[in-house]
């Protein structure tokens, strides 16, 4: 009973606006997740409608500019703006967290060498970077999930490295040092645990600016190619729909709007909420 009402509880802690991002943020995971299934018509389907078509009983978000179901497309295409986002943001988040206990603990020599790569990538710009590697590179699938880590795991370092650097200095890891514990044994059990909670909140912030990235490079038609489609896709290819006011290019850009926002109030919140561990302890 325990472990089931610690959600609820963690959910409650929030405040209103977080509860509301995070049903947001949730309905767009669940939606990348069993969106293809919901979907009416087929990813490619014409369906007979209109170039541009508004709402209508057949078209609940109206038609794009081959008469496609708008709906149909925003569902598929969550699967590529919610899924290669999150999957670089798990990488990225993961990657300088690694980075950032290894240069807390493993020596001078490495900390100095793996800040002064940080700094490099720190001072380009993260969109000229993405820009510069998709040109090189390519912009297949695997390529912008790497571009994405590429570009956003330096600040993921930035910020776990402020925090293992503080902890080591703490009294009970000089304790398990004493003790003839491993380095690693100190980072996983004595160092990391303490970070979890703001590194949560940065990977929050990550998948925001990685949803963002990657829409705006198929904006620029540098991100997911066809057959695929990402939201940023859908509203690059139906711009010539906007001075009409055609749902085609307004919905996709609403779902991308209503994701960052939603994503962005429940990690606001998280600054407000109590620690996870006393909710565990009034569980």
């Amino acid at each position: 009973m325990r472990t089931l009402t610690l959600p609820w509880r963690f959910f409650i802690s929030l405040n209103l606006s977080g509860r509301i991002g995070l049903l947001i943020t949730l309905f767009w995971i669940l939606m990348a997740l069993f969106g293809t299934a919901l979907a009416p018509h087929a990813l490619e389907g014409i369906g007979g409608g209109d170039m541009f078509g508004h709402f209508s009983a057949e078209f609940w978000l109206g038609t794009d500019y081959l008469g496609r179901d708008i709906l149909s497309r925003i569902l598929y295409g969550a699967r590529y703006s919610i899924g290669l986002a999150l999957g670089a943001a798990v990488l990225a988040s993961f990657t300088g967290t690694l980075l950032a206990l290894l240069a807390a603990l493993a020596g001078r020599w490495i900390e100095e060498i793996l800040g002064r790569i940080n700094d490099a990538l720190l001072v380009l710009p993260g969109k000229i970077l993405a820009l510069m590697i998709v040109a090189v590179f390519g912009s297949s699938l695997p390529m912008l999930i790497i571009t994405a880590v590429f570009t956003y795991w330096p600040g993921a370092y930035r910020i776990a490295w402020a925090m293992a650097s503080s902890l080591r200095s703490m009294d009970y890891v000089r304790v398990s040092r004493l003790r003839g514990e491993s380095r690693w044994y100190i980072a996983i059990h004595d160092i990391l645990p303490n970070m979890v909670h703001p590194m949560l909140t940065d990977f929050a912030l990550r998948f925001v600016y990685i949803v963002l990235l990657l829409s705006g490079l198929s904006f620029l038609g540098l991100g997911v190619q066809p057959p695929y489609a990402d939201w940023g896709t859908l509203v690059r290819e139906n711009m010539q729909g906007l001075f009409d006011g055609s749902p085609a290019v307004l919905m996709p850009a609403i779902a991308i709007a209503s994701l960052t926002i939603g994503t962005n109030l429940f990690i606001d919140s998280l600054q407000a909420m109590r620690p996870l561990q006393r909710l565990k302890e009034g569980a």
